[in-house]
């Protein structure tokens, strides 16, 4: 009677870990891509949403930078703004009573990751901005 034995041999096992190894290599840095360009929507969708914030105040108080009190205009925060926190700086910058500039400026790792279109903004006419070295249509 003979008697085999079953299992992996030390090579076969080695070779299988070479070949995850490599597939994970090619994938991860496709994943990060993808990851960050999510975040980037984010904080589109979020500057979006802010502009409206804005046009709503404006409708209300016939100007961006006061309400009808004298008060200053702040943003909200938001579901969005608190989703983004840790990656991007929602911001009103540049606010005047018939103008105003949303921004958009990515921290640490999505600063590092995207410098395609780097700090987005928008203003009161629907302009839409980014600092980066891509394009509008790879930014918006």
């Amino acid at each position: 009677m003979i008697r085999t034995k079953r299992g992996f041999t030390l090579i076969e096992l080695m070779i299988t870990v070479a070949i995850v190894g490599i597939l994970a290599a090619i994938a991860y840095p496709s994943y990060q891509d993808q990851v960050m360009k999510s975040r980037r929507g984010e904080a589109k969708a979020c500057l979006m949403e802010m502009a409206q914030f804005m046009e709503r105040f404006y409708t209300t108080n016939g100007r961006y930078d006061l309400d009808s009190g004298g008060a200053a205009v702040a943003l909200p925060v938001t579901q969005c703004v608190n989703d983004l926190q840790v990656h991007y700086v929602i911001a009103l910058a540049g606010v005047a009573p018939q103008t105003y500039t949303l921004t958009a400026t990515p921290i640490n790792t999505q600063a590092a990751q995207d410098t395609r279109c780097a700090v987005l903004g928008i203003d009161q006419t629907g302009r839409k901005t980014f600092t980066g070295t891509g394009t509008a249509a790879q930014c918006w």
